[in-house]
């Protein structure tokens, strides 16, 4: 038996009075996040629910969002969790080409989901605290239906160098094996209390290491809406050992100005999510948080996240790198004929191992060019591994936006930009940016005798994408740099449009 109800219930049946989940007030044990799951799960049922339901979940952070992917584990359904911060015709497309049978969405959401062609079902703020209220607290358990390791879990769809999100595959071996590759890195066990302050529907939340530390008998202590404040009060509050956050969260955190007002000796460790780190923030991090590890760490959606982390130590001796894979991740690089790299030597990041996609869904064409021979996956990332195999990141070959922790393709923006009947040519490119990490940046050529200002291609993109998609700074250039066979030169670009180096203040002389 595969699905995740059997390990919630080996805890129930042995520790029933642990805490399980904390949310704002509400301490739910295992014995009660069981009894939830289990009828929520009948209720499900009796909807039509099964083997291969396609259960999508447009939620904020709340209980309610782990009792439904339990309960759709039980049932053998499939979970489909939706970035709710897209515009509605993304979830649109998202539901539409995943085969969709059911949404939930949290009511505050509702119009995230736009017209979907499939049942929607408003998650109150009853439910979400606890979803009984919508299945009732007398509905019947079902049996759980039998999962093998090859049966799919999930379904997430990321941004990807075309103009459409792809669908990545999850399947419960991918899950298992990820949940034992966090345990031996980070040393979980049932006296953990991670907080889950990132996005449910982002593997840095659900997998680095939420699930895992549920898998182990731990709690988990659930921020809806992040603030510095409620980080910190969490940590004080219920002792947190671990938490992962996205560079703008870790900013917001040092940045707080009464942060040393809270106690938080209980933490022990920190996963930075979506970009490189620089010095300075860990020495910062450091200062703020002596007890705890900042730990680097490099992964991808279609790897269940978490694939190398740095470890204890050698946070400055190896600065710039995001550490070493796991006990079962294999890391290569690759030049673009597939040919092993010496160390030292830039190329592309490949990875191989049980928590690894299979492919993406219903897309035979890119699953294949995904992958090289003997199950090597290819990350589209530029990077090199050192004579130690510590893994350095140097470029993003699929031209990733990463703002917030947030991947954005820039052909999704594009795509949109071209929409415009003033525009001749367009690309969209990254820029740093202190708070998010990477903000995107449009630049465009325009049609001769027309014109274009920023907030007119703001208010057009914001109809269609979502709000972190859209390009804070427009540049209209005469022609885009190319190479001779016509592909544009986005590293010119960025390095065009990256902001000027500061000069360092001079010191008067005494």
């Amino acid at each position: 038996m595969q699905n995740l109800t059997t390990f919630l219930r080996y805890h129930a049946d042995r520790r029933p009075e642990a805490s399980a989940i904390l949310y704002g007030e509400a301490r739910i044990t295992y014995r009660d996040l069981l009894d939830r799951v289990l009828r929520l799960a009948g209720w499900m049922h009796g909807e039509g629910v099964g083997e291969g339901t396609i259960v999508a979940l447009v939620m904020k952070n709340s209980p309610a969002f782990l009792e439904l992917a339990f309960a759709v584990s039980h049932l053998g359904a499939v979970l489909l969790p939706v970035n709710y911060r897209l515009a509605a015709e993304e979830v649109g497309y998202i539901v539409d080409h995943s085969g969709a049978d059911l949404v939930f969405v949290d009511e505050e959401l509702i119009a995230a989901v736009g017209t979907v062609a499939v049942r929607a079902i408003p998650v109150t703020t009853a439910m979400q605290a606890d979803m009984r209220t919508l299945a009732g607290r007398d509905t019947l358990p079902v049996p759980a239906a039998r999962r093998q390791p090859e049966d799919l879990f999930r379904l997430m769809y990321t941004s990807g160098t075309t103009d459409r999100p792809k669908g990545v595959t999850h399947d419960y071996a991918n899950i298992y094996w990820k949940c034992m590759d966090h345990v031996v890195d980070l040393a979980v066990t049932r006296d953990d209390c991670l907080c889950v302050v990132g996005p449910l529907y982002h593997v840095g939340a659900f997998d680095l290491p939420g699930l895992t530390v549920l898998w182990m008998g731990g709690t988990l202590t659930i921020i809806r809406d992040f603030s510095p404040e409620a980080v910190l009060r969490t940590i004080e509050r219920h002792r947190v050992t671990g938490i992962w956050m996205a560079p703008v969260m870790t900013n917001g955190v040092l940045a707080c100005p009464d942060r040393e007002r809270w106690d938080v000796s209980s933490l022990r460790w920190c996963i930075a999510g979506g970009d490189r780190t620089p010095e300075s923030r860990i020495r910062e991090f450091t200062e703020a948080f002596p007890g705890a590890r900042y730990i680097d760490a490099y992964g991808l959606t279609e790897t269940c996240s978490g694939d190398t982390t740095m470890e204890a130590g050698m946070e400055l001796a190896k600065i710039g790198s995001v550490g070493r894979p796991l006990a079962h991740v294999e890391i290569e690089i690759r030049d673009d004929t597939g040919a092993a790299l010496p160390s030292g030597t830039e190329g592309e990041i490949c990875l191989r191992g049980a928590k690894i996609t299979k492919g993406y869904w219903k897309d035979p064409e890119r699953t294949a060019a995904s992958f090289w021979p003997s199950n090597w996956f290819r990350s589209g990332d530029v990077g090199y591994l050192d004579a130690d195999g510590f893994l350095y990141l140097t470029d993003r070959k699929k031209d990733l936006i990463i703002s917030g922790g947030e991947n954005i393709a820039s052909s999704e923006v594009e795509r949109v930009i071209y929409e415009l009947p003033q525009v001749s040519e367009a690309a969209v490119v990254a820029r740093p940016d202190p708070q998010w990490g990477e903000r995107p940046v449009a630049v465009v050529v325009l049609k001769h005798g027309t014109t274009l200002d920023h907030l007119t291609l703001q208010a057009h993109c914001r109809a269609h994408l979502a709000g972190f998609k859209v390009p804070r700074e427009l540049h209209l250039v005469d022609a885009l740099p190319r190479n001779p066979s016509g592909k544009v030169l986005k590293r010119v670009l960025r390095d065009r449009f990256k902001p000027a180096p500061q000069a360092k203040p001079q010191r008067s002389k005494p």
